[in-house]
């Protein structure tokens, strides 16, 4: 039987059982990091949704109906639809045309990514002014 620096008998059994816990705190880590990351994300995404609701009646003269989902924040216009998703911290901001499309789903025309709200506001404002005419 082979033995560790300290003199003691190295078990199988007890080697293997240490690795399992090992793996069980390893994976409980990076499930709590990943749960962590997703409410930040979806926090972030709340945080544009209320920031965009308060501005009720500038959405209603622009035709614009706003929505959210888990990490998601949408405009839609007859024409076009903007939209916002979060993920690992930063904004994916997107516009696309609906004026072209054989089915109510819009390809992305323009996509940029931003680290905060605040900056997804401005290319949410940036992108609308793009489709005033």
């Amino acid at each position: 039987m082979s033995q560790d620096n300290k003199g003691q008998a190295v078990s199988l059994r007890q080697a293997f059982f240490d690795e399992l816990g090992r793996r069980e705190i390893a994976r409980r880590a990076r499930e709590d990091a990943e749960r962590a990351q997703q409410e930040s994300d979806n926090n972030r995404a709340m945080a544009l949704y209320q920031a965009l609701a308060r501005e009720e009646d500038f959405l209603r003269e622009k035709g614009l109906i706003l929505d959210h989902t888990r990490y998601a924040v949408t405009l839609d216009h007859e024409n076009f639809r903007l939209r916002a998703y979060f993920e690992d911290d930063k904004a994916s901001v997107t516009s696309a045309d609906k004026r072209n499309t054989a089915s109510l789903s819009a390809a992305p025309r323009k996509q940029e990514t931003v680290d905060t709200v605040e900056a997804a506001v401005e290319l949410l404002a940036q992108y609308l002014a793009d489709e005033s005419f």
